[in-house]
């Protein structure tokens, strides 16, 4: 307990440091470039990353806090995807995305094998864990959404690793949110430093990946009515931004519909990081068998109501202006 509570403070402190320390950076290299200075530097995901990691492998090398098969996939794994995601974003034109989608389905492929799934239900789980893993990185569009949502999720897996007594995992995930937290000290609004994808997708898989192992040991429908709970608004927002891409050749997210309802940027993730709140606590109460797996409709149908609203005023908004470039 008094070792958990060190690390997460040390790692709260250790990216907001680090994060301070790689802003000026990232705007030199921009000014070397003459790339134009507007929006804050993707850098925060670099050192939730970093911080993590090294916090987390501390702990395994003293050994405080071992890391089981399990859980060192799940870091590496995620490390890697985030490091792709790091590597897109400094490439001019980005990577490719067939590259970087078949090591995220690479490094989902090691930690369902070792979470001892079958065959189809493990290709279906890597389906899921690369679908929530780049549904966060759409979380990244609108300051300070994917930190708060990041964070609310990473403790509710926490408290479930936890009850199943995976004791490596929930320190993981307690890191995660406390350095999730110092990221948020950059990333609130008016951000000094955003995410990016390495932070986004680090965070995705991370979160993914838990959601699987504390599950694997339970039998369905519980599992998978729990693993949908736990990163339903993601999801949601997901394909919000999917359906509206393909309708107006750009995508929004639920976000952008609460900015435009007249919530301020904190205000939407402040609104989003309840609403995950809420479907992260029915998540646990599955898991924990508190409720039964028909409760899963409540936030599902909550959530289907949002994303139909959401894309009746897309259609409005681009009726109007349609209607506005024939005049």
């Amino acid at each position: 307990m008094l070792y958990g509570t060190a690390a997460a403070s040390a790692a709260l402190l250790l990216t907001t440091l680090l994060t301070a320390a790689l802003r000026p950076l990232a705007l030199g290299r921009r000014r070397r470039r003459g790339v134009a200075l507007r929006g804050a530097p993707r850098v925060g995901g670099l050192a939730l990353l970093t911080v993590t990691g090294a916090v987390a492998a501390a702990g395994a090398l003293t050994g405080t806090v071992p890391l089981d098969p399990a859980t060192t996939a799940l870091l590496t794994g995620a490390t890697v995807v985030g490091l792709l995601g790091l590597a897109d974003g400094l490439r001019p034109g980005g990577l490719d995305a067939r590259v970087r989608i078949a090591a995220e389905a690479a490094a989902a492929t090691v930690v369902v094998h070792l979470a001892g799934l079958g065959l189809l239900t493990g290709a279906l789980a890597v389906l899921w864990i690369v679908f929530v893993t780049h549904a966060f990185r759409q979380l990244d569009t609108s300051e300070g959404v994917m930190g708060t949502v990041g964070v609310v999720t990473a403790l509710g897996l926490c408290v479930c690793a936890g009850a199943e007594g995976l004791g490596a995992l929930a320190v993981l995930l307690a890191l995660l949110a406390a350095a999730l937290t110092g990221h948020l000290m950059h990333a609130w609004h008016p951000a000094r430093a955003r995410a990016g994808g390495c932070g986004a997708l680090y965070t995705g898989f991370l979160v993914a990946g838990a959601a699987l192992l504390v599950n694997a040991e339970h039998t369905a429908p519980e599992p998978a009515a729990s693993m949908f709970a736990l990163t339903a608004l993601p999801a949601a927002d997901a394909v919000l931004a999917l359906v509206t891409r393909r309708r107006a050749r750009r995508p929004a997210h639920l976000a952008h519909r609460l900015r435009r309802l007249g919530l301020t940027a904190p205000g939407a993730a402040v609104a989003l990081g309840v609403a995950t709140a809420l479907t992260t606590v029915v998540g646990v109460l599955l898991h924990r068998g508190a409720l039964g797996p028909e409760a899963v409709w409540w936030p599902a149908a909550a959530l289907a109501l949002a994303v139909l609203l959401a894309l009746r005023d897309t259609k409005a908004s681009e009726a109007v202006r349609t209607e506005g470039v024939r005049t």
